[in-house]
């Protein structure tokens, strides 16, 4: 290929007056010094009164403490609200300045934002930019563009993001860690990023933002490889089961995820300057799930979990948010696969793997689009159970009877999650999907931890006598007595596992044991009083909560130190 510059700044204009979806971008290559600066401006989601765009600006000229970005509108577009920039306009006249921590544009440096809009007609991408006052795009009769491959070609992703790569320690959970007594021993352990919320894209409450932690991940990253796990987990009515992690958007409020949530963290992911990382996401945990085990005519039903099924918004909010973040190339895609206590049954295994490949195929999503699966986030399922398997039996009675186990057709995750693979691959997802497991609290060691097996004497007695999992039901998912640390972060432990995570970080809540107000959208969850006394969903167990939680996500000392003493393997 060799095209002028200017040569496809105009073809891509022409596109874009057309469709209002191409760039305006003039691509770096060699020769590039010629341009002071380039503009990509995507209109990246149009309907009919509205959009939203992803802008990035890269400059080639001396680098800068601070940036202003001007452009005009040739029709009646208006900005009503951005993102990473000081947005204003005036007429036509847009002016884009930065925030206090994007200013500094290094040469050859990088920085995105991006806003919605309003719009009647037509929605031409601007014809020209200026930065600092200096025309973008235009290089003057430079040297034709000399680039092997057209702008914005997919890179090739490896097969297992984990395989050779350190994985981002995030530095105020490590904080928060170190400063735990002993827990300088754990600290340096990598964990997933929460994206909880609208707010925490750009940081709420004195936290870092998402472009913080990418910033601070490159400089971790050195030379070698570095994995960031990125949780993203903000759908409209979400978690429709429960109330502790219930969310900001109401059930109806998927444009709002979409403009306010998805695309905004994707126009960050999609910065040249991240393009080096492994950014692993973790797609919308507790939701596609709820749409199998929790809806009419189900015991376990939830009239909120009747209205996502029905309104479908979880279907296109997730398929929405795997189309976008997997258009980066560098993006890892890994949707929620429950765990074994709550999808090992007949009913809900297969179904869910359905549910999932629905959702994979919604929004303009793909089932390549999914590189993966995830089981047991923020959960205490165990690994392995090593006393008893699925075909023992006792007395001509096999453990499947015991009110442990409950007819599941699965004991722990290991099993589980590779049954799960196997089955996302017979009904049409790539095969090679590889699975994480989430270990950050499923260790169940200490004085408690069982030895060997259970006697004989009955099927009950055998199961709950080797079992190391010691919940009253695998159903019970709040601040867990009795938990531990599990097995440490590590690369391709096992047969079709890509890596053991704590995508949870350990020490975070999972829920307050009574109701505190907050700003936040985070109701009060029976199952995380420990007085309560259960319900379809655990058999009516005790919650086996911990007392005295804070909000979900919020430090919780007490579960930390418990955690650390009942770690297996043992700190």
């Amino acid at each position: 290929m060799s095209r002028t510059r200017t040569a496809l700044l105009a073809a891509l204009a022409l596109v874009a007056g057309a469709s209002g979806t191409a760039l305006a971008v003039a691509p770096g290559d060699a020769g590039i010094a010629a341009v002071p600066c380039t503009v990509d401006y995507k209109v990246q989601n149009q309907w009919d009164t509205g959009f939203t765009a992803a802008v990035t600006i890269t400059n080639n000229a001396t680098a800068k403490s601070s940036w202003s970005l001007k452009w005009a509108y040739a029709g009646n577009q208006k900005v009503t609200s951005g993102w990473n920039a000081k947005i204003s306009q005036s007429g036509t006249a847009v002016t884009a300045a930065n925030e206090s921590y994007n200013g500094t544009l290094a040469t050859g440096g990088s920085v995105s934002f991006g806003f919605q809009g309003s719009y009647s007609g037509t929605n031409a991408v601007p014809a020209a930019f200026t930065l600092d006052g200096v025309t973008c795009n235009v290089d003057g009769g430079g040297p034709t563009d000399p680039g092997p491959t057209d702008p914005g070609t997919p890179g090739t992703r490896v097969d297992n993001p984990y395989a050779g790569a350190k994985v981002y320690v995030n530095p105020e959970w490590s904080a928060n860690a170190a400063a735990e007594p002993g827990g300088s021993r754990i600290s340096n352990q990598p964990t997933g990023v929460w994206l909880d919320r609208v707010a925490a894209i750009n940081g709420a409450g004195g936290k870092m933002g998402l472009r913080a932690h990418l910033d601070e991940a490159l400089k971790q990253k050195g030379s070698g490889e570095l994995a960031v796990q990125l949780v993203i987990y903000d759908l409209p009515g979400r978690d429709c089961a429960a109330l502790a992690s219930n969310g900001e958007f109401g059930p109806t409020d998927i444009d709002k995820y979409k403009t306010q949530y998805i695309d905004p963290i994707a126009a960050i992911l999609a910065d040249p300057k991240y393009a080096a990382l492994r950014i692993v996401t973790t797609v919308e945990l507790d939701s596609l799930p709820n749409l199998v085990t929790n809806v009419s005519p189900r015991n376990t039903a939830t009239p909120n979990c009747d209205t996502m099924k029905s309104n479908g918004n979880y279907i296109k909010g997730v398929g929405y948010a795997l189309n976008k973040l997997g258009d980066v190339p560098n993006v890892y895609n890994y949707v929620d696969a429950g765990h074994h206590g709550w999808l090992g049954w007949d009913d809900n295994f297969s179904a869910t793997v359905q549910t999932v490949k629905q959702a994979a195929t919604a929004e303009g999503a793909t089932v390549n689009d999914v590189h993966g699966f995830i089981t047991n986030t923020a959960n205490y399922s165990a690994l392995k159970e090593p006393y008893y398997t699925i075909n023992d039996s006792v007395n001509g009675k096999s453990v499947r009877e015991s009110k442990w186990v409950d007819w599941n057709r699965y004991v722990d995750e290991l099993s589980y999650a590779q049954a799960f693979r196997q089955e996302a691959v017979n009904q049409g997802f790539p095969s090679g999907v590889g699975m994480l497991i989430d270990t950050s609290r499923n260790g169940w060691g200490g004085s408690a931890r069982p030895t060997g097996p259970g006697a004989k004497t009955d099927v009950n007695t055998y199961v709950d006598g080797g079992r190391i999992d010691r919940r009253f039901n695998t159903g019970n998912w709040c601040n867990q007595s009795g938990a531990g640390l599990g097995e440490r972060p590590q690369a391709s432990p096992a047969a079709g596992i890509d890596a053991y995570v704590w995508i949870k970080p350990p020490g975070e809540s999972d829920g307050a044991s009574s109701a505190i107000p907050n700003d936040e959208g985070k109701g009060f969850d029976r199952m995380c009083d420990p007085t309560y006394t259960g319900n379809p969903r655990n058999n009516n167990n005790m919650s086996g909560a911990l007392p005295n939680a804070p909000l979900s996500g919020h430090w919780f000392s007490a579960q930390f130190q418990e955690l650390m003493k009942n770690a297996y393997p043992a700190l």
